[in-house]
Formats: structure tokens, C-alpha cells, sequence
């Protein structure tokens, strides 16, 4: 509590005190929990993602070639709008985790999601009775389309099509096409 010389105290709100980075990750997977939840997925967590992915969305139908297919997801998170470009979002992935995802024997496939969210000065999100809003927004591309890196880069900036927005009908059509054995 301050007092803010008018002899009135005021509160200052208290905050949880979480990292930046934490809460960046912690907001990520509740983004790709809603939209999997909305899209009639589950989700299954990974311990660590030391095979370069964070978690594997998966679907309890059967499509044409397989029953309950699933796909690995690496997230990122951002605050960095600087990158969006007029036909894509540009991000630089470490040589190492880019390995990992683009490995060609992965077993399941595997995309990467990066999610702009507001800059530190707005807030994640807003809620009031009309309902949950977030200027939030996830990227991604599955890990095959991402290209090769130069040996003895360090990194390599990938291009995530603006048109590959992370949402419930692109996840439907997504889980439709692995289940069907589509190839990319």
C-alpha cells in the first residue's frame, strides 16, 4: 500500500511473481490447450522436451488411414512484433533444436508454433462477462517445411507463413490431414 499524499492509501496489485519467461510458457500451452479443447483434441504433455518437442496434440477419431492419430508440437513464445513480416513471421532457431524437430526419422509428426502475445505493457488477456479476449496469436509450420540449415551454422531463421494461424479449424484440418497419411 502506498499513500498517495492525500493521506488515502492505495493498493498496488500484488503480482505472482512468476518469470517472464515462465509465465511466456505457461501461457503458450494454456493457448494451444484452449484451441485443442475447442477443436475437440487432447493433449499430452511431455516431461522435458529434450527431442526438441513440448507436447503431442492428439485426436480419438478415426480418419482413413489411422485411428487417433497424433503430432508433436515445439512452442515458442514472444513479444517480439518486429518479426512479423507481410507474408510471414520470421524466427531464429538454435542449430541443435532445429536438428531435433527437422530430424527426417522423427516417428510422429512435428510442427513448430511460435506465439506473439501482447508487448510487456499490455495485458495477456481481458476478461469480462462478454468473455476471454487475447491479441495473442500462434504461427506455425510443420517442422519439414522449415527448410535445411548450412552446416556449421549456429542457427538458422525460420519462415512461418502469416496464413498458418493456429486456430480450431487449421488444427481440424491438420489432425484430418496425419490421419489421413498425408505427407507435407
Amino acid at each position: 500500500m502506498t499513500d498517495g499524499g492525500d493521506g488515502l492509501e492505495s493498493v498496488t496489485p500484488l503480482d505472482g511473481g512468476l518469470p517472464m519467461t515462465a509465465r511466456q510458457e505457461q501461457f503458450s500451452l494454456a493457448f494451444v490447450r484452449m484451441i485443442a479443447a475447442a477443436a475437440g483434441c487432447s493433449i499430452k504433455s511431455h516431461e522435458t522436451d529434450y527431442d526438441g518437442v513440448d507436447i503431442t496434440i492428439a485426436s480419438s477419431t478415426e480418419y482413413e488411414t489411422y485411428y487417433c492419430p497424433q503430432f508433436e508440437l515445439q512452442l515458442k513464445c514472444t513479444t517480439q512484433h518486429d518479426r512479423l513480416r507481410d507474408a510471414h513471421f520470421a524466427w531464429k532457431m538454435e542449430r541443435d533444436p532445429f536438428l531435433k524437430l527437422t530430424h527426417g526419422k522423427r516417428y510422429n509428426e512435428a510442427f513448430l508454433g511460435v506465439l506473439v502475445i501482447p508487448r510487456d505493457d499490455e495485458p495477456l488477456v481481458k476478461l469480462s462477462e462478454e468473455g476471454l479476449l487475447s491479441s495473442s496469436r500462434m504461427y506455425w509450420e510443420h517442422a519439414r517445411l522449415l527448410g535445411d540449415i548450412n552446416d556449421g551454422a549456429t542457427s538458422k531463421t525460420v519462415h512461418l507463413p502469416r496464413t498458418n494461424l493456429f486456430d480450431v479449424e487449421s488444427l481440424r484440418s491438420t489432425m484430418q490431414r496425419v490421419g489421413e497419411g498425408g505427407v507435407w
